[in-house]
């Protein structure tokens, strides 16, 4: 039998590499490595999930949990363990490109995040993991093209607000069959809030039956942060649509606690207190999702605002408007927008991040910039009744307009006709022009709001009161309905075009899946349309 020489030397190079790695692992191994786990069970019980992508890698990621709600999610052994991972060009993997091991440490949860590199732009991959005769799910990831490479179309989905006790994950699975290059998670993942209970609650001012439970009280310390993400994570919907792309996250506010701003929560807890709260609240979010090592938080503080280019046809700026937030104002009530609304004192995401982003505006020579957000950029007024006064929510961005019309007039300035806004927490589809003189009514930009996945239950569609005053005080808003779904944008290189994704039902597995409506905006002119 001969031995094709090129496959020898390919082979050796491989296994030299391959050494090599694990001695730099094992130079760096702490002392007290688990040399020797055992799983009685599969300790990938939570799932995996790619993030963070480059043009020539991303990040994977798993959480060894073989029981995830008991202490240390099953854990017996409270040891680093080596974990080894694999990247295949096809979901087979018929041929494996990349072999490694890396450590999960009891400080993070046992959780992993390997950056891989060395990967061709512009192509799927698929990844798995595995531990002393266990192997993860497979999932697929998928580098970035090079920046000056022509695309010349991109979908992604964007969704979240997914409370476990509203409804069943069925928008995840039907992102998971949808045939995207990455997923936008915009907040919430977790609800930090106490087991509802059983019976019938008046919740949002009507009747509600917990579709699933809670486990526990409300969350305040690492132990109980880390088992709420992992009771949400052992969802196979959501495991399925974290195995089907990438993801691109950011955190809003019920990872920590509800409506909490900077240093500040809703309760009046003081700040150095609070911060430690929050600390607890990311260090389980950065154990839980697939971020890199610049994300690792510092104590209190997590860096997540970051930005991804997808050639030459879209920049992302994914932001992040909790952290730097001042607080709101009048008792974080929807109210009239009275003085301090405008107040240049107050801001959304603080002068760095805005610094940031502006620069990076100024500098996009692609066809599209996506700016990823929390929270409704439409300064959007109801009533509560026919004659009452116009409120406005005071934690969107309606509730710090110099902000708002600073962030609104750069985008006219410096890039009018290529910024599309895509946002969320609001529990109902919202889509509309983003105008900076109501008075005008011309549009520097748009905005695409996903309703939850599951946060509000059913909901009671486009018709209720609330869908109605909202229609007859804001011509720039182009539809809305309080049903869950998600948006699916599918970006051409002069046509951006956004389906409002809606399920009828997530009280049971069942609910049939359509769409609401449909808007396209064109390159260059600001505004939005029917397609």
């Amino acid at each position: 039998m001969f031995l094709n020489r090129r496959r020898v030397l390919t082979g050796l190079g491989a296994g030299l590499l391959f050494t090599y790695r694990l001695r730099q692992l094992s130079a760096a191994a702490p002392h007290n490595l688990d040399k020797k786990p055992t799983f009685d069970v599969s300790p990938f019980q939570l799932g995996v999930a790619s993030g963070d992508p480059a043009t020539d890698g991303f990040v994977i990621w798993t959480r060894l949990a073989p029981r995830p709600m008991e202490e240390a999610g099953g854990m017996t052994h409270l040891k680093p363990v080596l974990v080894d991972w694999d990247i295949s060009e096809d979901p087979k993997f018929a041929t494996v490109l990349r072999t490694g091991q890396t450590i999960a440490h009891p400080e993070l949860a046992h959780s992993v995040h390997v950056e891989v590199e060395g990967l061709q732009p512009d192509r799927p991959y698929w990844y798995r993991f595995r531990i002393v005769g266990h192997e993860s799910a497979i999932g697929r990831g998928r580098t970035l093209p090079l920046p000056g490479a022509e695309v010349q179309r991109l979908r992604f989905v964007a969704a979240g607000c997914q409370h476990y006790e509203f409804g069943y994950y069925s928008a995840w699975r039907a992102i998971a069959n949808e045939n995207v290059d990455f997923i936008f998670h915009y907040g919430d993942y977790i609800y930090e809030g106490a087991d509802i209970g059983a019976g019938v609650h008046t919740v949002y001012g009507k009747p509600f039956t917990a579709v699933r439970r809670h486990f526990g009280p409300e969350i305040y310390s690492l132990d109980e942060y880390r088992r709420r993400y992992a009771q949400y994570k052992m969802d196979p919907d959501l495991q399925a649509a974290h195995a089907a792309a990438p993801w691109l996250v950011s955190f809003d506010d019920h990872e920590v606690d509800n409506n909490w701003a900077g240093d500040t929560d809703q309760d009046g807890t003081p700040p150095e207190f609070f911060r430690l709260r929050r600390a607890a609240a990311m260090q389980a979010y950065y154990e839980n999702m697939p971020l890199r090592a610049s994300s690792l938080p510092d104590g209190s503080h997590m860096q997540i605002y970051r930005s991804f280019r997808f050639g030459d046809l879209m920049n992302t700026f994914v932001l992040d408007t909790r952290q730097y937030r001042s607080d709101q104002v009048y008792g974080d009530k929807d109210a009239p927008q009275g003085a301090d609304v405008w107040s240049p004192e107050r801001t959304m995401m603080g002068t760095q991040q805005e610094e940031w982003l502006f620069n990076g505006l100024s500098k996009s020579d692609t066809r599209w910039n996506l700016l990823a957000h929390q929270v409704m950029v439409m300064d959007l007024a109801h009533r509560k009744s026919a004659h009452s006064e116009l409120l406005y929510s005071m934690d969107q961005w309606s509730g710090y307009m110099y902000s708002r019309n600073r962030l609104l007039q750069f985008i006219g300035d410096h890039c009018p006709g290529n910024v599309v806004n895509v946002t969320g927490d609001a529990h109902r589809h919202y889509a509309g022009n983003l105008v900076i003189d109501p008075d005008k009514q011309k549009p520097v930009s748009v905005e695409f709001l996903a309703t939850s996945i599951s946060s509000g239950g059913d909901g009671a569609g486009d018709n209720d009161a609330h869908s109605q005053s909202v229609r007859r005080e804001n011509p720039h808003l182009k539809a809305t309905t309080d049903k869950r779904g998600y948006v699916i944008c599918d970006v051409g290189q002069d046509v951006w075009r956004a389906d409002l994704k809606t399920l009828d039902q997530v009280s049971n597995h069942d609910g049939q899946l359509s769409t609401y409506a449909s808007f396209a905006v064109e390159r260059g002119r600001p505004g939005l349309e029917k397609a």
